[in-house]
């Protein structure tokens, strides 16, 4: 018996081609660690690199949100995106950094952390915002400022997202070296690598590419 060919109509559906559903869980749980590492580092007094970074670094010298603050950074980024990786890119980008807003703040009235060791803060956070920035980009999203000028970059002549992470994130710790006592600096170095890692060692250009 010879094998039916697909209806023009019913073509079969490229296996590696992620669903709705897989697109919208992959953004609510690559939100919910970002969030989750955000408000490890901003309760253990640490920042971390890129927008975030520079967030937390903001919020603790002024009284806003630290939600808020990484939003409104990523507007001139958000214009980027929409110029350079392409509209659904762009749109996708900008729920993900709006819904990162809205879980940031709604854990900061609702979780209550009395203590956390900043090498724990660190580490955890870190890893967790590591694979939440893998989550997004498999899924063609991403989380705003350094991340998709590193996925522009990529796009445009090759490399390694997470390798164009640690290169653009030392301007962020540069500026966190003048603000922070040597400890605080550290385990924001700490935290950076941790993020930097994940994203090294799990996400290689022709290795997994997600749609």
């Amino acid at each position: 018996m010879k094998p039916v060919a697909p209806s023009p109509r019913h073509p079969l559906r490229d296996p590696s081609e992620h669903t709705l559903l897989e697109d919208v869980y992959a953004m609510l749980s690559g939100c919910t660690l970002l969030a989750l590492g955000l408000l490890l580092m901003k309760s253990a007094g640490i920042v971390t690199a890129g927008i975030a970074g520079v967030a937390l670094l903001i919020s603790y010298h002024v009284p806003l949100g630290v939600g808020l603050l990484f939003f409104a950074l990523n507007v001139p980024f958000l214009l980027l995106a929409m110029a350079t990786l392409g509209r659904g890119f762009a749109i996708r980008t900008t729920l993900a950094i709006g819904l990162i807003f809205a879980l940031t703040a709604l854990a900061q009235v609702s979780v209550a952390i009395t203590f956390v060791h900043p090498a724990f803060a660190a580490l955890a956070g870190g890893t967790a915002m590591g694979v939440g920035i893998l989550a997004l980009i498999r899924h063609n999203t991403g989380v705003g400022g350094v991340n998709i000028v590193a996925l522009w970059v990529e796009k445009r002549r090759g490399g390694s997202v997470g390798r164009l992470h640690m290169v653009l994130d030392g301007a962020v710790l540069l500026a966190a070296w003048f603000t922070l006592s040597w400890a605080q600096w550290g385990w924001s170095v700490l935290s950076t690598l941790a993020i930097n890692l994940v994203l090294v060692a799990y996400h290689k250009p022709g290795r997994y590419m997600g749609h």
